[in-house]
């Protein structure tokens, strides 16, 4: 089966949209890559931002879809970086570079790309947030930096200098060009979902202001903020000032400088623990000697009598409490007080009452009469004395 249908005089025929498939096949082959250029004639769109990247006399049109409309700046007349593949549009039979980057390129466009980052960076707070202290002793240290073994090297002679065989996990990655902002933040993301990683170290060698630009990338910057452990930035010299300098907990000139700052030394702690027990067994000997003279200033005889005078006193006092929880005499306080509630008693009874001379007088239905207007001339009342009764017959 061949690709063209037919052949007329030599010349292949084929379809219009058997043509557009091999143009689309063919782009595609060329992959992803980077191409630099002047930005013509920057649009936004609901789709994305669109414009021309003209170098010379050659020209093609960019799109970068809205969703990587953070990693797309395109100024006007500025020369930029292009990271993207091409598209075959089939319904406008137009070639399209689809961007996923677009980067400044020159020291001015390149400051004024840092200089429009950092005002957004400010504007949230992120510039001034307050930073986290390095812990004395991280259990284990993590250093993100590139997949080259120069600032590896520096790293693990620094530790081998100060502290030989210190926890260091190193996390190797993209650091520059296309992409590698991305790589960082993904292995600053392994890093701080571990545990035992207390210190984050990101470290690269010097390089240009466009080869340092991905640790300028905003997002970047922005995840910094979000960790939960402590960063420590040492990115290129100690002259580079990428922003992630600025928002990182603790910046160093250089990955050297880093590696000392949080890797701590065996001989320092060493000195410092001798001090400590130093200090300690001065303490306890000083405690010693003071409670040796205290002891030694202390009259025995005169301090035994005062203990047995002592002694003696609370002996007297446990005594008298006894006395006055013992069961004879509990029995003789319950049988005071029952005679006297007897006695009470005894005096409220109504007996008792008619003994000291008063009576009961009682109406013809047997109730008792309290006041005079309750019984009427001719009733016959029952009168009750200490001694005997009465039958009277009220007579006014």
């Amino acid at each position: 089966m061949t690709l063209f249908d037919a052949a007329e005089g030599g010349v292949p025929r084929l379809s219009l949209v058997r043509l557009s498939g091999l143009v689309a096949r063919s782009l595609a082959e060329v992959g992803r890559f980077a191409v630099e250029g002047e930005v013509v004639m920057p649009r936004q769109h609901p789709g994305g931002t669109y414009f021309t990247l003209r170098d010379r006399a050659v020209q093609v049109p960019v799109r970068c879809p809205s969703a990587r409309a953070a990693r797309c700046r395109a100024v006007a007349g500025e020369r930029v970086l292009v990271t993207g593949a091409m598209a075959w549009l089939t319904d406008r039979g137009q070639a399209q570079l689809v961007a996923e980057e677009v980067a400044p390129v020159g020291a001015g466009a390149i400051a004024a790309a840092l200089a429009e980052r950092r005002a957004a960076l400010a504007a949230d707070g992120l510039l001034g947030r307050r930073r986290r202290p390095l812990p004395r002793l991280p259990a284990v240290i993590g250093v993100v930096c590139g997949t080259e073994a120069a600032v590896r090297a520096d790293i693990e002679s620094v530790v081998a200098a100060r502290f030989p065989g210190y926890p260091v996990d190193f996390v190797a990655t993209n650091v520059s060009g296309p992409g590698a902002a991305d790589a960082v933040m993904a292995a600053l993301a392994v890093l701080d979902a571990r545990p035992d990683i207390e210190v984050i170290v990101l470290a690269r060698g010097g390089g240009d202001a466009a080869q340092l630009l991905p640790f300028s990338d905003e997002a970047l910057c922005r995840a910094l903020c979000t960790l939960v452990t402590p960063v420590v930035s040492a990115i290129g010299h100690d002259g580079d000032r990428p922003l992630c300098d600025e928002v990182a907990d603790h910046r160093f000139g250089t990955p050297s400088l880093a590696a000392a700052a949080v890797v701590p030394s065996r001989a320092e702690l060493g000195t410092e623990l001798a001090g400590l027990v130093a200090r300690a067994a001065a303490g306890a000997e000083a405690r010693r000697a003071s409670a040796q003279r205290r002891l030694a200033g202390i009259n025995r005889e005169a301090s035994l009598r005062a203990g047995m005078a002592t002694a003696r006193g609370r002996l007297r006092m446990v005594d008298g409490r006894r006395l006055l929880v013992h069961p004879r005499r509990a029995l003789a306080t319950a049988v005071a007080r029952l005679g006297a509630s007897h006695r009470q008693l005894d005096a409220l009874a109504p007996a008792r009452v008619l003994d000291r001379g008063y009576a009961v007088v009682r109406g013809p239905g047997g109730t008792v009469v309290r006041r005079a207007s309750a019984v009427a001339a001719g009733d016959r009342l029952d009168v009750e004395l200490a001694v005997g009764r009465l039958a009277v017959e009220v007579q006014g």
